[in-house]
């Protein structure tokens, strides 16, 4: 498995984000979006890890870069492999772990996703992660292991959610991110959603709502 890339600021590190790429994508593809939000965030490290390489059930077996193998679409609905998305959740641990050891605070410590890689956060962030974190930044991306079982910490009550998604999206529809917003919201997290006039994609002016929300927590 691929090291994660790891993005350094100009100042001493005092606090991360950890971005995962979206389904056949890579840790590389991310990197420009990294780094322009390096240049309002100087003393902020990007960590953008690699997916293994493996079989995906939907696109005929083929094997590329993805978190977890997507067993079906049925409508709204995605049947994934939860084994596969266990490990990834593990692994964003393992890299939230690394942060905090190399000194910095959790609570300073973001969670990135990009489709595929957004549901693997969100699941981390509300399944799997019990201390404190910075928030969640969920792009073009929907929660499959989420239901109405799922009852959070107070930690987890106070985590701050950004949700965005394409208005035209035809890969993840809205309704799916929609929902994973909505679902955080009747639970009383401080969610926010924010749509685009855009496909499965990422537009400038997204970018630029990123590093606000993130300057916010920042400060």
């Amino acid at each position: 498995m691929s090291e994660a890339l790891i993005l350094n600021p100009t100042h001493q590190a005092d606090a991360c984000v950890i971005w995962l790429h979206g389904l056949g994508a890579d840790r590389y593809d991310f990197e420009p979006v990294a780094l322009a939000l390096q240049q309002r965030m100087n003393t902020l490290r990007f960590v953008l890890p690699q997916a293994p390489t493996q079989p995906v059930t939907i696109n005929n077996g083929y094997a590329m870069p993805s978190w977890y193998d997507i067993l079906a679409i049925s409508g709204e609905s995605r049947a994934i492999d939860r084994d596969q998305m266990e490990r990834s959740a593990q692994r964003v641990i393992d890299l939230i772990e690394a942060q905090r050891d190399d000194g910095i605070d959790p609570r300073r410590i973001f969670l990135a996703g990009f489709s595929q890689g957004g549901a693997v956060v969100q699941h981390t962030a509300f399944l799997r992660w019990a201390g404190p974190l910075g928030g969640v930044l969920a792009l073009s991306t929907y929660a499959p292991t989420f239901s109405d079982a799922l009852e959070f910490t107070e930690t987890q009550q106070n985590l701050p959610v950004l949700c965005l998604h394409g208005r035209h999206d035809d890969v993840v529809p809205p309704a799916l991110g929609r929902a994973a917003h909505d679902f955080l919201a009747a639970r009383g997290i401080s969610v926010q959603w924010k749509d685009y006039p855009m496909a499965h994609a990422v537009v400038p002016e997204e970018i630029m709502d990123i590093a606000t929300w993130l300057e916010e927590r920042l400060k």
